[in-house]
């Protein structure tokens, strides 16, 4: 189902454009293809570095809080949690994608096809949870002018 409110059809197309990447990822995880994870790994170091912890600090500030005070802390709680674990392997797999960017053999390093599978599985299986809880409860909870500044708030972040 596609969000019908701004926020959630912000973080909505971004999902989209993380699974994009992610599938990349793992199909050039699976065959082997060191050219083609070389050639992501630009992408992978920004995402990791910049786009993860930007998407993550906003659901966890703006977004997590409403779903709390709507009675719906339990989910809030559970993304919170995957946030962190998601976090955790970013961190790992970031100097490893950093290497490859800078020309690395990226079947080299012994922990760079383990962690980068670690998480494309975290991230896909999140963004399943929050494209079918998150998302859906957004467009029912934010009404007109919240959603305009949330999502004004997040473009600008």
């Amino acid at each position: 189902m596609e969000p019908q409110r701004q926020t959630p059809r912000a973080l909505h197309d971004e999902h989209r454009a993380t699974l994009a990447l992610y599938g990349r990822l793992e199909q050039a995880l699976a065959t082997r293809d060191r050219d083609a994870v070389a050639k992501l790994a630009p992408a992978m170091v920004r995402h990791l570095s910049e786009e993860i912890g930007r998407h993550l600090d906003f659901e966890e500030a703006e977004l997590f809080p409403r779903l709390a005070d709507a009675g719906e802390g339990d989910i809030a709680a559970l993304l919170a949690d995957e946030h962190a674990a998601i976090r955790e392997v970013a961190a790992e797999a970031l100097p490893l994608f950093e290497t490859v960017r800078q020309g690395a053999d990226p079947f080299a390093q012994t922990r760079m096809r383990m962690v980068a599978l670690e998480l494309v599985e975290r991230q896909i299986a999140h963004i399943q949870k929050e494209s079918m809880a998150l998302l859906p409860m957004l467009d029912e909870l934010l009404d007109d002018e919240t959603d305009r500044e949330l999502a004004f708030a997040y473009s600008a972040a």
